[in-house]
């Protein structure tokens, strides 16, 4: 990676980042408020309260805003059976569409707690620390997006560039609903930003693995354990047997991993069960990978099926892609850097295992840089924490890099034609 080169202050929009910095309070403010409502993915009535929260925030900037009913998407019950479940409505905001210069602007408001989790409320700690659900997966990543733009939209140079904001509500199951947005919206941008939290010490992730989520349904033959037991076919047995040889796939090639998560399904103890269903996800860090390990999960559905009785159906699939570390995704990573510089911060890159909307992005052909919100870390658990001082600060990243694009300085017209990781 190439080290970031500073640029005067005289080039970059003085007045702007001095209101960010007076606004840093009101950053963390409306983070904790936003932390408050719960919106876990599953809870529609907690996502159409956050959505009517975002709209006005939303709506502080030029353009059209629009609110978007996503179509229902299939699940697979506990029982085996396929169902489809409701989603809520992603927002999206275009801003100067016709502009030669169009940026992808991407966040979530689901978070992974239902209201039934016991982790509801935000807290301030005297360590400068701000605790609670979503503060940095990604409710503080939408309130530094939405700062930078409003503060973007005061330079002159704003004129220049388009973009279009989506916020969506599916993000932390995979973006099943979501995810044709995203194709549309990436294939249109020349350039990405998604606000997924930096890492905790500052560092902004540069490759993301793919990850596909899957559902093993097997159907077997009830009985009587005491009359007629030959006359069964177990499939627990066979969800054992299918873990197992699942498991095995581990360790077989460098950075892939199979990691089984639940069963669902059983009888009674006197009883053959004859339903079961296998969960399980898959990670891998490129394309090849991607491919090796689907062939892998094919070739031991089938070895189940061969057992005696047992009927084996898979359902799921890889829904974000690998996204490696390309020389445009470099190239792009750098614009990131070189405006870190202007603020006196060294950004590390690193690889992280773990996927967002940037994988989407990037299999549209749109490069981009997916770790712009605040440094946080504990996420998906009950420790998540974002970094109070890093709300301002990473909102004048964004805008740095927005002036950048808007001026010039950073060139994003000709990435695309290097940028296409899949397909």
């Amino acid at each position: 990676m190439t080290a970031p080169q500073s640029h005067t202050a005289a080039a970059t929009p003085a007045a702007a980042l001095a209101h960010l910095d007076a606004r840093a309070e009101d950053l963390i403010a409306r983070t904790e408020r936003w932390s408050a409502i719960n919106s876990g993915s599953r809870e529609p009535a907690g996502l159409r309260r956050m959505a009517d929260v975002l709209e006005p925030a939303l709506a502080a900037l030029p353009g059209a805003l629009s609110r978007e009913p996503l179509a229902p998407t299939p699940v697979v019950r506990a029982d085996g059976t396929v169902a489809t479940t409701e989603h809520g409505d992603a927002l999206r905001l275009r801003v100067r569409p016709s502009a030669p210069i169009q940026i992808a602007l991407t966040g979530h408001y689901d978070t992974v707690f239902p209201a039934s989790s016991p982790f509801q409320t935000p807290v301030r700690g005297d360590d400068g620390i701000l605790r609670g659900p979503g503060v940095a997966d990604m409710k503080g990543g939408i309130s530094v997006m939405l700062a930078a733009l409003e503060a973007f939209e005061t330079t002159p140079e704003a004129a220049a560039v388009g973009y279009e904001v989506l916020l969506s509500p599916d993000e932390e199951i995979g973006s099943p609903a979501s995810a044709a947005l995203l194709a549309e919206l990436g294939a249109r941008a020349h350039v990405g930003m998604t606000y997924e939290p930096a890492l905790a010490d500052g560092a902004i992730v540069g490759a993301r693995k793919g990850s596909g989520n899957f559902s093993l349904v097997l159907e077997g033959r009830a009985a009587h354990v005491g009359r007629a037991f030959e006359d069964g076919r177990s499939a627990i047995a066979a969800a054992a047997d299918a873990v197992l040889r699942l498991e095995a796939l581990n360790g077989q090639r460098d950075g892939v991993t199979v990691n089984c998560g639940a069963i669902d399904g059983g009888a009674p103890v006197n009883m053959v069960p004859a339903g079961a269903v296998v969960r399980f996800n898959v990670r891998a860090p490129d394309d090849a990978s991607r491919d090796w390990i689907l062939a892998g999960v094919r070739a031991v559905v089938a070895a189940i099926a061969a057992r005696p009785g047992i009927t084996a159906t898979l359902h799921g699939g890889i829904t974000r892609p690998p996204k490696p570390l390309t020389p445009t995704q470099e190239r792009v990573i750098g614009f990131v850097r070189a405006a870190g510089a202007d603020l006196g911060l060294d950004l590390p890159v690193r690889p992280s295992g773990g996927v967002c909307e940037g994988n989407n992005l990037a299999a549209a052909g749109c490069p981009n840089v997916d770790t712009l919100g605040p440094c946080g870390g504990g996420l998906h658990s009950p420790e998540e924490f974002a970094v109070m001082s890093t709300f301002a600060e990473r909102a004048k990243l964004s805008l740095l890099v927005l002036h950048g694009i808007a001026t010039g300085r950073f060139d994003v017209r000709g990435l695309r034609d290097g940028s296409r990781n899949h397909g």
